[in-house]
């Protein structure tokens, strides 16, 4: 079982994103990925930019893959992503079916990101067809669905594509057009002034009783928990999983990493650090009254 290092869903600074990717390359990871999949107006590091550390970190001898934007609104976008894919020296995250077309049209492999709508074995043979190499299933796709699905394919074809499950982070629930940071401090959209670099995790949403309840991260909403699969990790092998993602936070992140690569080497698997995903077990995502775990 190996294990990947989602991508970066905030906006940190430049100099913090290199700090971070430049320690990671030391990290008992397989595969990186690279790339902003939130917001196209996060320029601290542009395509150019993503793809020349892609090149960087491809020395260290980890999988690189370049990650592409969930949500594609605009011309200036889809160019971004065509450049990723016109490099043609990594794997791309297809998290569009724009980025899944401009891929089959340069022959190039590509992960099937959790934006993808892939719900049945017949949508996930024609992506493999047109080059899906790997699946990562959407947040709100169980084990149960995952082990139908699966079955269903294996059944008609010889091979599944690798699958890659969110085992660390919080979950990415939802993307809208508007920007839910520039909504909460009232500020329009255009004139956003990256104001979401200053919530390095996001900005905390809570009820009106004052419980935790959701993250807003520019257009993208987050659950507020860091779920965790460690526990999981038995039911996980027995599944057929491939690779386990894990998402990276401002804080702790060595950790983290450090504590499931202990974990895929034994069969004894780990306690609860995070939240417990009630999506992976279908039922709801998030149990009101649930005690706060200790997050590594």
């Amino acid at each position: 079982m190996r294990l990947s290092l989602g991508p970066l869903q905030y906006f940190w600074p430049k100099p913090r994103v290199l700090d971070f990717y430049r320690a990671a390359t030391q990290w008992p990871l397989d595969i990186i990925y690279l790339g902003e999949t939130v917001c196209s107006k996060r320029r601290e590091l542009g395509t150019r930019d993503w793809i020349a550390l892609a090149e960087q970190m491809a020395e260290s001898g980890k999988q690189i893959v370049l990650s592409s934007l969930t949500l594609i609104e605009s011309e200036s976008e889809l160019s971004g992503l065509n450049r990723l894919v016109q490099h043609g020296g990594f794997w791309v995250e297809a998290n569009d079916l724009s980025a899944v077309q401009l891929c089959r049209e340069q022959g190039l492999p590509f992960v099937a990101g959790p934006g993808l709508n892939v719900y049945n074995h017949q949508a996930l043979a024609l992506l493999v067809e047109d080059g899906l190499r790997r699946w990562v299933p959407g947040v709100e796709q169980g084990r149960q669905l995952v082990a139908e699905l699966c079955g269903a394919y294996f059944s008609e074809a010889a091979t599944l594509p690798e699958i890659e499950v969110i085992a660390w982070g919080r979950l990415p629930l939802a993307y809208s057009a508007r920007c839910f940071t520039a909504r909460a401090l009232d500020i329009a959209k255009d004139q956003c002034k990256f104001r979401c670099i200053d919530y390095p995790e996001g900005m905390a949403l809570t009820t009106r009783e004052g419980q935790p309840f959701l993250r807003i991260n520019g257009i993208q909403i987050q659950g507020e928990e860091i779920t965790d699969l460690g526990p999981e990790l038995g039911e996980l092998r027995e599944l057929g999983v491939d690779i386990l993602r894990l998402y990276p936070q401002a804080e702790g992140m060595p950790e983290v990493v450090q504590r499931f690569d202990s974990a895929r080497g034994t069969l004894l698997a780990p306690a609860r650090a995070g939240g417990r995903n009630g999506y992976w077990h279908g039922e709801a995502g998030m149990r009101v009254g649930q005690t706060e775990p200790t997050v590594i």
